[in-house]
């Protein structure tokens, strides 16, 4: 997926990454394409967006695919937007981008 690394962005505590979640879906997947305009990775989840359902199955998601604890991750921004910045804690912004890379293969 070229463009990915410009959807993350080092932070003190970890990696900043930007979603455009789709909530409500048939299957989940993340990485779900990516948006060059928006600079943001795509995230399906099946969970509706109803009482942070969505928001959970999203850190679960993204959790498993980077294989860290699900307590390494905080919504930064967007808890109620489509369009969110989770916050990885304790990974750089190469192992991020390596573990998305090898996702997509």
């Amino acid at each position: 997926m070229p463009g990915i690394a410009d959807a993350l962005s080092e932070d003190r505590h970890g990696t900043i990454i930007a979603i455009e979640v789709t909530a409500g879906g048939k299957k989940d997947a993340f990485p779900a394409g990516y948006n060059e305009w928006r600079k943001q990775i795509g995230c399906r989840v099946s969970a509706p967006a109803l009482e942070g359902r969505a928001n959970r199955a999203v850190i679960d998601l993204i959790a498993g695919t980077l294989g860290q604890p699900a307590g390494s991750f905080s919504i930064l921004s967007g808890a109620t937007s489509s369009h969110k910045r989770i916050l990885v804690t304790g990974m750089g912004k190469a192992d991020v981008l390596q573990r998305l890379e090898e996702s997509c293969e």
